[in-house]
Order: C-alpha cells, then structure tokens, then sequence
C-alpha cells in the first residue's frame, strides 16, 4: 500500500468521525440513521401455506415488500446507522433501512424480485447477491457488472429466483462489508424441508475493531474487540425461545476477517445446509461445534428435548469477551509487558523497521511463535514480574502482584438488557454472556407460553436480584 493510498485512508471517514460531518448525502445521514425501537414479533413459529417456517431474526427486522404485477418489489437503502451493539458501546456502522447488519429478504423459491435500490453513504457502492445465480447484470459487481451506484443514485435489480435455502447481500467494496453492509437472504424451497423445524432462527456473525473514543469502526484493522451476532454483543443479544421438544434450525452467516467455531452447549446437532443449499441427509453426522468461514452459511438442526438455558457462542476464547483486546480494553497500553494491540499499520503488516514476525513485533501482532513468546511469559500489563504465588484469601493488593493478574472479569447488566425474551433467567446470568455470545432457552411447556405472552406484550422485568459480591460495572 502507498503513503498515499494510506494517509488518504487515515484521514478518510472509514477510520474516523469526520466522514458523519462533511457527507452531504441527506441530512438524516450526518448524524446516522437511528434504528427504530424493535417491535414484537408474531410470526415466530408461523408456518406458510406450503410448510414452511417463517425465519425470525433476533434484533433484525425483515424488510417488507409489496406485489407489483406478479414481482415482490423490495426497497432497500444504504446508508449510515448510528447502534448500540452493547448497552456500554454506541456505534456509527454502515447498513441497510436503519438496521446493521441490514433487514432479513425472506422470499420463495420460483419468485420474481425486484429490489429497488437507494445509495444514501457519501461514496459509490453495489450489491452483490451472496450464493445467488442471477444475470452477470444483477450480480452487483462494480464496473464489471454494473455501474457504481453513486451517492444519492439509484439501481434496480430483478431476477428470478431458481433455488432455495440461506444466502445473503452485502456490498461489493470490501472495507464497506466490514463497515456492516450484509443482511440475510433467505429462499424457502417450494417442498418444505423434512423433517419439520418448528422454530427457524438466523444469526449474521461480525467483528468490529472500536479505538478509544472514537465510535466509527476501524475497517482496516487486523484485530477485533467486538464481536456481534445479528449486530449485537452479549449480553445485549436476544435469546431464542424454544419449546421443549420443539425442532430448531439455526442458520449462520460470516462475513468478517475471522472463521468462527459456532458451538452450542448440552445439545447434538446435524449441519443441514451450507450457502449451497441443502445437505442430503445422507451425509449428516452429529456435531456440537460447526465452523463458519468467511462468506459460508451454515444451517444447523436438532431436537430441542433437554431444557434449559443453552449458550450459543463462538468457541474462539478472545471472542468470548467483550472490549479485552489491550488495545482498547482493561489491559490497556499502561505498565510492563509487550504491549498486543498495536496501531493500524503495524496491524496491516506495514513496519517501519524489522518484521511482522521479529520479537520485538510478534507477540503485539498476536503472531508470536516459538520463544518470541518469552517475553509474555508471566507478566500482565497491569502489573510487573513478581514472586509472589496465588494462595487463597489474598487482599486485592495482593493479587496485583501475582503474575497474570488480572485475566477474567465479571460485568452483570442485568438490568440494562431486561427484555421479554430474558424472564425468569437467574440474577447475574449475564456475568457470564459476552461477545460473540446468546442463548437458546429450551423452556417447558407452560414456562415458555409465559415468556411469549410477555414477547406478545413488551412486558419487561428484570431479575430482582443481583448475587452477593458482584457489582454492575
């Protein structure tokens, strides 16, 4: 990359808040879309006419259409979003209608769409359909495909839809995809899937690289401190209500710079589909870990027969938190030790003097190997080298001359994430919900009709206590 191809990136508004002051594309733009409040769900569960499960989307809308001389017309708009992934994080995302990632299509195998197309970012920008086999003219790539879309142009694609199960859109310039242009497309198949699923859930997986201060995303950064389901960070995600013995599905979409081993506690499951459409049974095998790579779908199945309250999360131990990349969370840049969060260049590969993979660098790349890791070895940058060993009882004094310390830590936000979907979970149970993390509530009969008349009715409650010891924050 060029010194000018870089400093134009670092002044750009892809690295900072200045893009939301000077763009000129609509004034509603300049200080983000703010996304409506999420309204009750009702077709959860509902099947169609040709037995099919309608897909629900925690804390995504769909996107609504209308027919027009036999076409489902769409309306989709590109545009800034200012969201809150976290009750602790507000954001200035790109996306679609409001909505980061953007509002679920969900159409039918054999239809006719036309998606009106409205591009109101301050830079030129196409959709690409995800897995799609349409007409070169619809793929949505720039200048090959299609013209760019220029800020406050139009577009509109239409094709006819030829196949079935979980694709997605997103836009075709890739610092605008991890900015947070992608959103589901979702075709149900014109002979419903057996077995029957009764309930249909679908999850889009990103990271997000968040600098101190700054709520605009770092699109070129190699490190990530925020990881998101459906635009949101535990505990903040909202968890699926399923009856017990009920069939699930759960479909997944990545479209970051990480795979992600998607793993689900206290249930088997099959891998039923990929963005290829539908696995024959035949080769269904149990698993409770399925790896979602960059631009992959998968779909996974099972039985709901064992209740309780099961996490679903990425098994990737730094994307279970939330904000502990030292770059910009607790272990910030203050003490001893290597530092493992450094800046955007050095991020890229780009280094003034040595290499990616010298000792010096290595370890704040995350990329030690070998004995370049010595230097990390038994130091916190919190605290410096001691000899003092764990024992039990210590005083808070104590333990921050022990090696290591602190690792883990505890933030219960009970309150701040109260919604329908979390009555009845145990005070404190988001201590243990953090990034890339939800829940699958496998409730009982009569407990699960409870938790959906409060969905029906936005009834809010909170746990009633917190557990001794534990403070909020």
């Amino acid at each position: 990359m060029s010194n000018s191809r870089r400093n134009f990136l670092k002044k750009s508004g892809l690295v900072g808040a200045g893009i939301l002051a000077s763009t000129t594309v609509g004034s509603a733009q300049h200080e983000g879309h703010v996304p409506a409040q999420p309204q009750p769900r009702t077709d959860v569960g509902q099947v169609t006419s040709d037995g099919n499960v309608l897909v629900h989307t925690p804390d995504v809308p769909k996107l609504p259409w209308t027919m027009e001389g036999g076409v489902k017309v769409f309306r989709l708009t590109a545009e800034v979003v200012k969201t809150r992934i976290n009750p602790m994080r507000e954001i200035f995302a790109w996306g679609y209608n409001g909505s980061v990632p953007g509002p679920t299509i969900e159409v039918n195998e054999g239809d006719r769409v036309r998606i009106l197309f409205q591009n109101n970012l301050p830079e030129a920008t196409t959709v690409h359909w995800h897995g799609l086999e349409v007409p070169l003219q619809m793929d949505g790539v720039p200048f090959i495909s299609q013209p760019m879309v220029e800020p406050g142009g139009t577009f509109t694609y239409e094709f006819t839809l030829y196949q079935n199960g979980t694709f997605f859109y997103h836009s075709h310039m890739a610092m605008q995809e991890m900015m947070g242009m992608i959103g589901f497309f979702i075709i149900h198949p014109k002979d419903a899937y057996a077995p029957h699923c009764h309930k249909d859930f679908g999850l889009i997986l990103q990271e997000w690289a968040l600098l101190p201060n700054n709520p605009v995303p770092n699109s070129l950064a190699m490190e990530f401190n925020w990881l998101t389901l459906n635009g949101k960070a535990g505990p903040a995600t909202t968890p699926m209500i399923v009856k017990q013995g009920e069939r699930v599905r759960i479909r997944f979409v990545n479209l970051g710079m990480d795979h992600h081993p998607m793993h689900i506690h206290g249930n088997q499951f099959y891998v039923t589909g990929t963005e290829g459409g539908r696995i024959p049974e035949s080769r269904w095998f149990r698993e409770n870990t399925v790896l979602v790579g960059v631009a992959q779908a998968r779909n996974i199945e099972f039985d709901a027969v064992f209740p309780g309250e099961w996490m679903l999360h990425c098994h990737l131990p730094h994307h279970m938190m939330n904000q502990m990349v030292s770059m910009v969370g607790p272990m910030g840049m203050a003490g001893q030790g290597v530092q493992t969060g450094k800046g955007m260049e050095e991020g890229m590969g780009i280094v003034k003097q040595g290499h990616a993979l010298s000792k010096d660098m290595a370890p704040g790349l995350g990329r030690g190997m070998g004995d370049t890791t010595e230097k990390e070895r038994n130091t916190s940058n919190l605290v410096g080298p001691s000899p003092h060993l764990q024992q039990n009882n210590l005083k808070e004094t104590d333990k921050k001359r022990v090696p290591g310390y602190p690792q883990d830590m505890v933030m219960i936000m009970d309150r701040e994430v109260a919604k329908p979907e979390t009555y009845g979970l145990p005070p404190g149970w988001t201590a243990s919900m953090m990034g890339m993390m939800t829940l699958v509530r496998v409730l009982p009969p009569t407990q699960y009709e409870e938790v959906m008349r409060r969905i029906r009715e936005r009834i809010i409650e909170a746990p009633a206590a917190i557990p001794a010891g534990h403070k909020h924050g």
